[in-house]
């Protein structure tokens, strides 16, 4: 983009949806990449994702699945054991702590079922609006916008919103891109920040978004 008007909230919409558009042929079977089998799976494998690659989650969560196959065997696990087998993912003392505490809540308070509601689901140990989101959007089909750390930098690279909070950039996105594709737009932008709009060296020139995009903060 050349011109130096502001753009309105109206172009800012319509330029979002031809990125969403775009980011749809783009990546066109772009899915959650997290290995998983159910909700609780997904629920596990994401509070291990945290300042860890999906790669190495994947590589762990075979054996914790196996060893833990419901709610009620992560509430009487022994700590050290689950800690021993989630230790290569960092960080696996917390991790194990905010683990079995959100599983001994399940228990407690949803029947070792993993619920369905944004408002239920924040207050587990270990799991914010991004989890809850992952969860809802890929577990149970409820549209929503994770914004972690690509999401969040992509969104603002392409002036789509302002903020560096997380609550506040997905509040944004959800006003700019249609509610039905909310959680396949954050799988979408996740592969583009992986494959081509990297954080210190986009790859602009070859960017398929290039003619939409002001590339804030690049060069």
């Amino acid at each position: 983009m050349t011109s130096k008007k502001p753009e309105s909230i109206s172009d800012t919409k319509k330029r979002a949806r031809r990125i969403d558009k775009e980011l749809a042929k783009l990546y066109p079977d772009a899915q959650c990449a997290l290995h998983h089998k159910n909700a609780l799976e997904l629920l596990v494998a994401t509070i291990l994702s945290a300042q860890c690659t999906d790669e190495r989650v994947n590589k762990v969560t075979p054996a914790v699945f196996a060893r833990f196959p419901d709610a009620q065997a992560y509430a009487t696990a022994e700590i050290a054991e689950l800690e021993r087998l989630i230790q290569s993912t960092g960080f696996f003392r917390n991790k194990a702590k905010n683990i079995q505490a959100c599983c001994r809540m399940l228990v407690e308070r949803h029947g070792g079922e993993v619920p369905r509601t944004m408002e239920e689901l924040v207050p587990l140990p270990g799991v914010g609006r991004k989890t809850a989101n992952v969860i809802l959007g890929n577990a149970f089909n409820v549209p929503g916008i994770p914004v972690d750390t690509h999401v969040g930098r992509l969104s603002r690279r392409m002036a789509l919103t302002e903020h560096d909070d997380p609550v506040k950039v997905e509040h944004d996105l959800m006003a700019l891109i249609p509610k039905a594709d909310w959680t396949d737009f954050g799988h979408r932008m996740i592969f583009h920040g992986r494959q081509v709009c990297h954080s210190r060296k986009p790859k602009c020139d070859e960017c398929a978004l290039k003619g939409m995009c002001p590339k804030i903060g690049v060069g």
